[in-house]
């Protein structure tokens, strides 16, 4: 996923883009083959989203649909998706065969991650039980109340600051078969303010039986995080473990090092880094050696310093 192109799928299928109120209608694909994206636009939109979404019900064949992409909605800089919730909602019984919702799909061109207004998300996960995959973006104001989800697969957060809250709340949820948790978890600058005890439920993995793939990300506690990781009881199990796009230093590496054997995992992402050079190779020769793919690419990752010689790092998305 990528905050400068709007999702290209979703649940396996390939995204569709529902025509605009001035396109046509009449030669739309089979609605169980496309993830389909329905959309308004953020500013001077000639169409809210819940009118939109009646369009595209009455147009399509919704007990197929089995993937939809909530796009944008009337002035999410300002504006909660509330309405946008309520629509999907009401029309829940139309949709049996959907398993598979993301919530702001909005790029940065129409809204920055920061300024996308959220409310609570868990009425969605109620509401369709048999979603297997979730996903949201924006974390102004998102809130995620503790549930039980049996078969909530993936689970996608992506924010420029996750609060404390929403991470509490979905280490309390109890998520047999969930087997892919993405936390984007920010900076306080943009509401990120748990630390990393927050994410000790996630970690114990006790609610957690299936996960497979985990990723805690984006944050500017990535070292703390890493401390945490590196004795976790969750880690045992994991295949995927990704500590990307944050604050990651030699401090954090260490840590990762020095803690539970990691060999076991097909995959250890870490780009978007501030590693010194000795340490990147370290880490790279330790895991490749065992067959681990490890992702050290820098990315993006840039220092400042300031006169007085403090340092500033950044995650790789913020605002």
């Amino acid at each position: 996923m990528s905050i400068h192109g709007h999702l290209d799928a979703l649940y396996g299928l390939p995204a569709y883009a529902f025509p605009g109120p001035k396109g046509r209608t009449d030669d739309l694909p089979a609605p169980e083959s496309f993830a389909w994206r329905v959309t308004s636009d953020v500013y001077d939109s000639d169409e809210e989203w819940p009118e939109a979404f009646a369009r595209f019900c009455a147009a399509v064949d919704t007990t197929r649909v089995r993937a939809l992409i909530v796009g944008a909605w009337s002035e999410a800089y300002d504006t909660d998706p509330a309405p946008v919730i309520a629509a999907l909602l009401d029309a829940k019984d139309r949709f049996p065969a959907l398993r598979a919702l993301f919530l702001g799909d909005i790029v940065m061109e129409e809204c920055e991650i920061s300024w996308i207004n959220q409310t609570d998300v868990t009425p969605l996960l109620e509401g369709f039980p048999a979603l297997e995959e979730f996903g949201v973006r924006g974390g102004s104001d998102l809130g995620f109340t503790s549930l039980s989800h049996g078969a909530l697969r993936r689970l996608v957060v992506e924010t420029g600051g996750l609060p404390a809250e929403v991470v509490r709340g979905i280490g309390a949820s109890d998520l047999p078969a969930l087997e892919h948790l993405d936390l984007w978890l920010g900076t306080p600058d943009y509401g990120g303010d748990s630390e990393a005890s927050d994410l000790e439920p996630i970690l114990s993995g006790a609610r957690l039986p299936r996960l497979r793939h985990l990723a805690l990300r984006n944050s500017e506690m990535q070292d703390a995080v890493a401390a945490a990781v590196a004795a976790a009881p969750v880690v045992a199990r994991l295949e995927v473990l990704d500590l990307s796009m944050g604050v990651l230093t030699d401090e954090g590496a260490a840590a990762l090092l020095g803690g539970q054997p990691l060999t076991h995992l097909r995959k250890l992402d870490l780009h978007h880094h501030y590693l010194s050079k000795s340490f990147e190779e370290r880490v790279r020769e330790t895991f490749e050696a065992s067959g681990v793919e490890v992702d050290l690419d820098r990315d993006d990752a840039e220092e400042d310093t300031e006169d007085d010689g403090t340092v500033w790092r950044y995650v790789a998305v913020g605002e």
